[in-house]
């Protein structure tokens, strides 16, 4: 594992780290095999990045997917997200902020992948960013290991760095928060910084304390 702001983890010191502190002493293969995706994908776009964000993305995946650290759907009947995220569901404003403006788009454009892009407006906007067809094949936000560099990485690293707090400005960008409305409710916001702390020390275990509880620098 290589990071350029100090000493950097073995493998086997990282995963130690977060088998103990975020997966209660027990880590299965799939989730080992999702962190090294992520890892690897993450020194192939930015090997030069500051190692505080790639904490604070894995810290979002950790949550985002459950601790299953692979690419999931959003939990959920299709009767559940219709009424969530569909024009004639129980949000009808919610789903034209999302862009979902035909019956149907809420249970077809739900969340998935590592961060959860949920919305037809996302998923367009991710097709044209991307250069593949997520509108026509929603699915294909789920096949993090088959795209180089994988989807979710791929929007995290673009949307991590922009305007401020990453908090704000990545969760509610691709999960498709209303304006004014918290991200996933920020009463979580503390909880994925105390994830991002872990996930820091686990990569770079010679740093000190490197944010506060709810914002990277």
């Amino acid at each position: 594992m290589i990071h350029p702001n100090g000493k950097e983890s073995e493998p086997e010191i990282f995963f130690d780290y977060i088998r103990r502190y975020l997966f209660d002493g027990r880590l299965r293969k799939r989730q080992v095999d999702g962190c090294n995706l992520l890892l690897a994908h993450w020194e192939t776009l930015l090997p030069q990045g500051d190692s505080r964000w790639l904490a604070y993305a894995l810290a979002t995946v950790h949550f985002e997917v459950d601790r299953t650290m692979q690419p999931i759907r959003e939990y959920g009947s299709d009767a559940y997200l219709t009424k969530m995220y569909d024009i004639e569901g129980a949000f009808p404003e919610k789903a034209v902020c999302l862009g979902n403006v035909h019956p149907g788009d809420g249970a077809r454009f739900c969340g998935r992948g590592f961060v959860e892009l949920t919305g037809r407006r996302n998923y367009e906007d991710w097709s044209q960013r991307l250069g593949f067809d997520l509108v026509g094949n929603p699915d294909r936000a789920l096949d993090g290991g088959s795209q180089q560099p994988s989807f979710s990485m791929a929007c995290i690293l673009v949307l991590l760095p922009a305007n401020g707090s990453p908090i704000t400005s990545m969760r509610s960008r691709v999960t498709g928060s209303m304006p004014g409305e918290s991200v996933n409710r920020l009463d979580k916001a503390s909880l994925i910084a105390g994830f991002a702390r872990h996930c820091h020390a686990a990569i770079m275990p010679q740093s000190g304390p490197i944010y506060s509880s709810t914002t990277i620098p």
